[in-house]
């Protein structure tokens, strides 16, 4: 996606607002809606526009202070930091007593209706362009993107609503705006829907100046992983939907593990052969471009220089420590390490001090204050920017292994999910797994997935799925979670008041 995300900027400064085109300038000499869709370009811009609102990736500031506070601060293995403690409506999130005039959720809402409305834009006018400008392929392969996109757009909401409005058409007139809820059966349907189609449309690997966009394998991860969360929902067609997981995530190939397992968050090693999707970010800010976040800051603690907002919570330092220190390196899991620093002989070698050029305890002092490692730079000078165009991984090889392994476990074919689990624990240098039945696989595929996957925001959905949640925060003394009030978000009251048909 580095290529389109290069030109994103132009279209998306004219992005949705209400029912109007995000195309939608009035001058007769400048675009609208009506006259900008005439060539293949025009098309590959529209798509840009729509890839920007990923994550709602389109503000610097924005980015993590919405995602992250609204995905990551339910989880149990995170605390709020210091910093954080000092903004109402993310200490509202974290205590589960927010309402639903929450800022943080209503802009992630927003966000991810406004991509909606991107892509059926797309959808829409794609079949406006001559076919002398474009030819069959590009037109199929660009709407197939905008539909993976609008999926992905309506999997997020589903994710985080108990029912959502279904958006599959581009809407040209105030009155089609108001819209109800559907079921989370017809979302669900409408989503794994469109998924499957693409994922026969998309190409198993996007040309080079066109990194990050989706390919089919990232159209079959989501599929697979939709299936697996629909078949805790739906009971009845529980064995139906672990083998349509299983269907989908065997469709992936290609892809393999990367050894060092830090270098995916870094920024060092980007697009890595484990990456299957990842948000695109960029240093470059020719013609006053903007594709940087400040997210170093946002995830580093404030001896790091960041702002102390996210820090890792006992729960996860003791999940991480408790096989003890039997990985091949003599240490503990390998991923505790490139996550998380703390006060360990690792970080305190003179002779190698990984902390920007410091020691744990020339950082720290006497504090013993574990902070996170994931997605901050490898350098001072990184770290000292205002912002950095580091690359997001949202969809990695290691979750499509871990999927595969719970839906076989779930069928009863334990025997052969265990080598899949091995697989990931091999990567951290961790011997293979002990015990052989359905309830240790169980149980070592949520040890798994808590400790690969930490920031990148799917233990709260893991724990929902195992209807494990309220268990999990009671745990660790956070007793604010209902599961009746708090497993979904209430429909965010700007839309309750502009749309009558939502209850």
């Amino acid at each position: 996606m580095k290529k389109t995300f290069y030109i994103f900027s132009i279209v998306s400064l004219l992005t949705l607002v209400g029912c109007s085109d995000f195309l939608d300038q009035q001058s007769p000499d400048e675009l609208t809606s009506q006259n900008f869709w005439r060539n293949k370009s025009d098309a590959e811009a529209g798509l840009a526009a729509t890839y920007a609102q990923l994550e709602g990736s389109t503000d610097e500031w924005a980015f993590s202070e919405v995602k992250w506070s609204v995905e990551a601060y339910r989880e149990d293995i995170c605390l709020l930091g210091s910093d954080a403690q000092n903004y109402q409506n993310w200490v509202e999130l974290y205590a589960f007593n927010y309402t639903n005039g929450n800022s943080q959720f209503t802009s992630y809402w927003n966000n991810n209706y406004r991509g909606i409305s991107n892509a059926n834009q797309v959808i829409d006018k794609l079949k406006q362009i001559p076919s002398s400008t474009i030819n069959d392929s590009d037109r199929a392969k660009i709407e197939a993107e905008a539909r993976f996109l609008r999926a992905y757009y309506h999997m997020k909401l589903l994710l985080n609503w108990n029912q959502i409005i279904i958006r599959k058409k581009y809407i040209t007139d105030q009155s089609e705006l108001n819209a109800p809820l559907s079921t989370r059966v017809e979302a669900w349907d409408f989503i794994t829907s469109e998924l499957k189609a693409v994922s026969a449309i998309l190409p198993a690997v996007q040309p080079s100046d066109n990194t990050g966009r989706a390919t089919s394998g990232a159209a079959n991860s989501y599929l697979g992983f939709a299936y697996l969360t629909r078949a805790y929902e739906e009971t009845a067609q529980k064995q139906a939907h672990l083998n349509e997981s299983i269907t989908a995530l065997n469709k992936v190939q290609g892809y393999s593990l990367v050894k060092n397992y830090g270098s995916m968050f870094d920024g060092s090693n980007e697009n890595s052969p484990e990456s299957i999707f990842e948000l695109q970010f960029s240093e470059n800010t020719a013609n006053g471009a903007s594709y940087r976040t400040a997210i170093h800051y946002w995830m580093a603690a404030s001896e790091l220089g960041g702002w102390d907002e996210i820090l890792p919570s006992p729960m996860l330092m003791d999940e991480y420590k408790k096989e003890g220190k039997i990985a091949t390196t003599g240490g503990y899991d390998s991923r505790l390490y490139s996550t998380i620093f703390f006060k360990d002989p690792y970080f305190n070698d003179p002779a190698n001090p990984l902390l920007f050029g410091k020691t744990y305890d020339e950082r720290f002092g006497d504090t013993d204050k574990p902070v996170f490692r994931k997605f901050i730079p490898t350098t001072q000078e990184k770290m000292d920017q205002e912002f950095i165009g580091l690359n997001i991984p949202l969809m990695r090889y290691s979750n499509v292994l871990l999927m595969q392994a719970e839906a076989l476990n779930e069928l009863g074919q334990t025997a052969a999910a265990i080598p899949l689990i091995n697989q990931v624990r091999a990567r951290a240098d961790m011997p293979g797994m002990t015990g052989t039945t359905y309830d240790q696989v169980k149980v070592q595929i949520e040890h798994e997935r808590i400790i690969e996957f930490p920031q990148e925001n799917f233990r709260f959905y893991d724990l929902r799925r195992w209807g494990k949640t309220k268990a999990a925060l009671d745990a660790i003394g956070r007793n604010g979670f209902d599961p009746a009030k708090n497993n979904f978000y209430p429909v965010p009251l700007t839309e309750l008041q502009s749309n009558p048909l939502v209850k």
